[in-house]
């Protein structure tokens, strides 16, 4: 028989959405591949071809997020990393027009 400590009890808290998808994923893509432009712009190439090179860049990523599990797993990770800067950034944007304002 089972103890009210062993019985599995309802949840009465709702459970956190997942923020893993693919919209998450393909912004992270999008960031990236901005990254991308303004290096090959500044570094060597006009700014039609480093369009064109990130544009194909952020293809492969995404073709290649849909078909490995891997590829997957990596860009949640850079995803999670590049937020996570782009937070702290506000963050700290944030304080200072706090200090000030």
């Amino acid at each position: 028989m089972n103890t009210p400590a062993e019985s599995p009890t309802p949840s009465s808290t709702p459970r956190p959405a997942s923020t893993r998808g693919p919209a998450r994923r393909i912004a992270a893509v999008v960031i990236l591949s901005a990254l991308i432009v303004v290096v090959l712009w500044i570094a060597a190439f006009s700014l039609v071809t480093s369009l064109l090179i990130a544009s194909g860049v952020v293809v492969v990523i995404v073709a290649a997020d849909t078909v490995s599990d891997v590829v997957s797993m990596i860009l949640d990770a850079v995803a999670t990393a590049l937020f996570l800067v782009l937070a702290g950034i506000a963050a700290l944007f944030a304080a200072i027009f706090n200090i000030f304002g």
